[in-house]
């Protein structure tokens, strides 16, 4: 794909919102006057929109990639972080919220049980690492608050709840994946 009419422009470097690749670009199109500023990335060729303030369109969404995450986990955990980057931080916390009731489940709690017996789950059966119980307690809270109360979520509330979502999904699906197969009896 080429883009018509692209120019030269001040060379920016950026995350960008589509591919989440670091990258730096002088291609795109500039508002004549203003900082206003449409860049094309060069790894996936998506446009991205800068403001007057330096904010980017799409955003990137935080977090990382987990490996090894089970498929409807893996999309359920995008759709958080993608949620975060477009500044939807209320929809990203009931996410992460979601996933900690999906991924009790996926490790073998029954179906329809309270949310707080989920929590438990996790916790008495060592998916939470040691000293992370209040963390996901943690998680659980703000997405109590999120459901239950109307108080909207912010970006740092969001972006701190992937961050530790990032690190439960790491912990139960991606370092046990990574570790060589035993060659003792």
């Amino acid at each position: 794909m080429a883009w018509s009419s692209v120019g030269g422009i001040n060379a920016k470097q950026y995350k960008c919102g589509y591919c989440g690749m670091n990258v730096g670009s002088d291609r795109g199109w500039g508002v004549s006057g203003s900082r206003w500023r449409i860049y094309v990335c060069p790894s996936c060729q998506k446009p991205t929109f800068f403001d007057e303030a330096g904010d980017a369109t799409p955003s990137p969404a935080p977090g990382n990639d987990v490996a090894h995450v089970p498929a409807e986990l893996a999309k359920l955990y995008q759709e958080a972080r993608v949620c975060a980057g477009a500044g939807a931080h209320t929809s990203a916390v009931l996410a992460c919220r979601k996933m900690l009731m999906n991924i009790a489940v996926t490790q073998g709690a029954n179906p329809g049980e309270s949310f707080l017996r989920y929590v438990e789950f996790l916790a008495t059966s060592g998916y939470v690492p040691p000293n992370g119980r209040g963390w996901v307690d943690h998680i659980r809270k703000k997405g109590n608050e999120a459901t239950h109360e109307i108080a909207l979520m912010g970006q740092a509330d969001a972006e701190e709840l992937i961050g530790f979502t990032e690190m439960l999904l790491k912990f139960i699906y991606e370092f046990p994946a990574r570790v060589p197969p035993s060659t003792h009896p």
